[in-house]
């Protein structure tokens, strides 16, 4: 089948790395006694952005393995696609903060037992069993995501559609039942992969349906329908519960959020009118934040300390647009001079069906 091409989809990226940076703008301890409490809490939902995030990827990803499975050399150019568009910046950023950062704080560079985490990809097992790590903190979502990369292309090769829709519900069941073993033995559910795969999956129920050509079937309406109707208990225990509150909430969470975006994303794939929504989602703004949003994604917090180190002013909103700025400035940077210098070995890997796949891949990854 052909793929089709959800310009919409950039937008959605974009938003999920504003929800990200907005949260950690607002978390920082310099800001959190100048906000309106109303607004400090209703920034905290910044942080379902990597859910967003989680389910975009699960979708897009699923799509194209679903989609070239039969190809030749299936495996190959899936990972090395991955690799190029991931690990240069990934890499590039930690050896910025282990390494030359360093010189310019004089602060002692940290001890390779301290950062292996992070070249290993588990910092996110770190954070949860509180081992001794030093690194950005915002990366454990990146370790989760090449996780799934690591393991999805397999079961989606080896298994046919009915058989990787049992694999996705059989997932979410045992994501639900680490989570209850995490709580109940006092560590963090939010950052372990084993507790997190559940949202990344979700976004490969949709993947299966537009495969099986069902997508015609649903009803846009229906979609909103249902998004609202979650929405109004999964609002309801994020903000009675985000952030400190009752740990037991943090189980079923995470499923109620990744439920919420993936009717969001299906109604941008489902509605062909060209809705409020979807004018939005394709403004330049939104559109240009998506390419970037990995950019965004690895640098902002950075550019948030930078800013707060030398340029913080006494206007909260002011520092605000600021800090952004800067990190778009960054980001853009990065992307025109140092990542698409490298997306262009992507060439020698391609699939058979190249101008079905520039836009297939999210742009975070």
């Amino acid at each position: 089948m052909k793929l089709v091409y959800y310009k919409e989809l950039d937008g959605v990226r974009g938003i999920a790395a504003l929800m990200v940076m907005i949260l950690h703008f607002f978390g920082q301890r310099l800001y959190q006694s100048s906000v309106w409490p109303p607004i400090l809490k209703f920034s905290v939902l910044g942080q379902t952005g990597v859910d967003l995030f989680f389910v975009l990827s699960g979708f897009l990803i699923t799509r194209i393995l679903l989609d070239t499975k039969q190809q030749e050399g299936y495996f190959k150019k899936f990972y090395m696609r991955r690799s190029i568009r991931i690990f240069p910046l990934y890499f590039g950023f930690l050896i910025l903060t282990y390494f030359i950062l360093p010189l310019f704080t004089n602060e002692n560079i940290p001890t390779l037992s301290s950062q292996i985490y992070h070249w290993l990809y588990l910092q996110n097992f770190a954070m949860t069993f509180q081992w001794i790590y030093t690194g950005p903190e915002h990366f454990w979502s990146l370790a989760v995501e090449e996780h799934f990369y690591l393991v999805w292309p397999l079961l989606v090769f080896l298994l046919n559609r009915r058989q990787l829709l049992i694999v996705i519900l059989t997932i979410i069941g045992i994501a639900l039942i680490v989570r209850i073993f995490l709580v109940s033995s006092g560590y963090e559910a939010y950052y372990l992969t084993f507790a997190r795969m559940d949202v990344l999956s979700l976004g490969g129920l949709l993947a299966i349906a537009e495969h099986k050509n069902l997508l015609s079937r649903i009803k846009p309406i229906v979609v909103i329908a249902l998004a609202l109707t979650l929405s109004l208990p999964t609002i309801y225990l994020f903000l009675k519960f985000g952030g400190e509150g009752n740990s037991y909430i943090q189980i079923i969470k995470p499923l109620l959020i990744g439920l919420f975006f993936l009717l969001a994303v299906t109604y941008v794939v489902v509605e062909k009118e060209s809705s409020t929504i979807k004018i939005l989602l394709n403004s330049t703004i939104f559109n240009y934040t998506g390419k970037i949003s990995y950019g965004l994604y690895v640098y902002h917090p950075l550019c948030f300390s930078i800013y707060s180190r030398f340029l913080r002013s006494e206007s909260i909103i002011a520092d605000l647009i600021g800090s952004f700025l800067l990190s778009y400035l960054i980001s853009t940077l990065s992307f025109y001079f140092f990542e698409n210098k490298v997306l262009k070995f992507k060439k020698y890997f391609e699939y058979s069906h190249v101008e079905k796949q520039k836009t297939l891949v999210p742009s975070r990854h």
